[in-house]
């Protein structure tokens, strides 16, 4: 696929970056006054990450930071979504401000400027101060209170140069993952801790909204979510039933009191009585205008009803993939996922104008003779990114697109042995090598901004 004659089924505005996280990419934990967070702690116990590799080194971004954002601006990309590591800015997660910390963000920052690269902020991609733990981590109100300092003090020193910031990245990863299924840290498998967790990082979101319009009212403030492309297993109506309990469970639990300030029915009915207090005023705060709203998309979700209603809400069981096509991480590779999901979620609520901000694949090939053939990632961009350009076709607003990820980096739970990145990383000695993926990328990123033709 000729990435010129791709490039024009897309507006000359349209936005194609790069993602990461601080985790995954920074190393240096416990340099210049960053102190553990819990993906630290979680990443030492035996058993929670595969090999026990942890986050110490990853990509050593924070050492090699202008060797990567030269790389970023060689790749042609317009835009760089990167996250803040909260126990960089207040180590503790209350307490004292770490300057040095909020010096790595603004040699970032002002170094994207340089470069010509839009910066996409992004202040919370799961690495909370371990120290919060101890009051009791999501699970605490206090530490939605908590994260509104820590977003006041980030924004009032990077505030002026942001050309986009999100206050959080996949609530359903922090809420149901990590504190009902117990896969990523904290490692909670419990529902109470998990409602309550949803709950506060809601309200944390608002508060978010709220001290980032504060201090730098110019801001684009959006919330990045995964949302589940839930798709039935069958066409009967119990099955039908069962992915509108999902959608609630997995998108609406966070859509809901977001778009329309309010939890949903259902999960209400089934889960409310488990959930933590809902203070008066805390909706009218979750549910503030946004200016934009992200999407990560990598695979659908299938669902059969159980009739048993074993268990909690949504009573549930997993439907098998109709495709037989697979990442080397597992997940069902089925582009129409995505266009369903966002007709969908603009069907069910009042949306934002939306960036993808994470799409790619998993796929673990190594470097041959200097060259990486990572033809299946490649595949599957285009498979995807010719979804958007269909959406945008229908009149959705769609601005922008981020590849995930920028470079291999530390894949959570999966540890070192998931590769995402359009560029290789040997992690023995740190080289970078781009992909033919990354390569095809570049080519077609390097296009944009062309003039200004925005669809409506």
């Amino acid at each position: 696929m000729d990435p010129k004659k791709f490039a024009e089924r897309f507006p000359g505005d349209f936005t194609f970056g790069v993602a990461t996280a601080a985790f995954q990419i920074e190393g240096a934990t416990k340099a210049d006054g960053r102190k553990p967070s819990i993906w630290d702690a979680f990443s030492n116990m035996p058993g929670r990450v595969y090999h026990r590799d942890n986050g110490d080194v990853a990509c050593d971004h924070y050492n090699r930071l202008d060797q990567d954002l030269d790389l970023i601006k060689e790749m042609g990309v317009d835009a760089y979504r990167f996250s803040i590591a909260w126990p960089r800015i207040i180590p503790e997660g209350t307490g004292p401000i770490n300057e040095a910390g909020l010096d790595f963000y603004d040699r970032l920052i002002d170094g994207c400027k340089a470069r010509g690269i839009k910066t996409f902020a992004t202040l919370y991609h799961w690495d909370l101060p371990l120290a919060l733990m101890g009051e009791g981590g999501w699970t605490a109100r206090s530490t939605a209170y908590a994260y509104q300092r820590y977003t006041k003090t980030v924004m009032a020193r990077l505030g002026d140069r942001l050309d986009s910031v999100a206050t959080f990245n996949e609530p359903w990863c922090i809420v149901w993952l990590s504190h009902l299924y117990g896969i990523h840290a904290p490692g909670e498998r419990n529902m109470e801790a998990a409602l309550a967790a949803m709950h506060h990082i809601n309200l944390a979101h608002g508060l978010g909204v709220e001290a980032i319009r504060a201090e730098a009212p110019k801001v684009p403030v959006g919330l990045v979510l995964n949302a589940a492309s839930i798709i039935p297993g069958s066409e009967s109506d119990a099955d039908k039933g069962a992915v509108e309990r999902a959608h609630q469970f997995h998108n609406g639990a966070f859509f809901d009191p977001v778009f329309k300030g309010a939890y949903p029915k259902e999960f209400l009915e089934a889960l409310g009585d488990r959930m933590p207090t809902v203070e008066e005023g805390d909706l009218k705060l979750i549910n503030q205008k946004l200016d934009w709203w992200g999407l990560n998309y990598y695979k659908p979700d299938r669902v059969f009803d159980d009739a048993t209603k074993a268990g909690d809400f949504p009573w549930t069981t997993e439907a098998p993939p109709i495709s037989d096509k697979k990442t080397d991480i597992g997940w069902e590779i089925y582009a129409p996922g995505l266009k369903l999901l966002v007709e969908d979620l603009n069907r069910r609520y009042d949306l934002p104008e939306c960036y993808i901000t994470e799409n790619g694949a998993a796929y673990n090939m190594g470097v041959v003779n200097g060259e990486v053939d990572d033809q299946p990632r490649l595949d599957y961009y285009i498979e995807h990114l010719g979804v958007a350009a269909d959406l945008i076709k229908d009149g959705y607003p769609m601005r922008g697109y981020f590849a995930w990820s920028l470079m291999d980096n530390f894949e959570w739970a999966e540890g070192y042995r998931m590769r995402f990145g359009l560029v290789h990383v040997d992690y023995e000695t740190q080289v970078r090598t781009v992909k033919k993926s990354g390569k095809w990328y570049s080519e077609l990123a390097r296009l944009f901004p062309k003039g200004n033709h925005k669809t409506v």
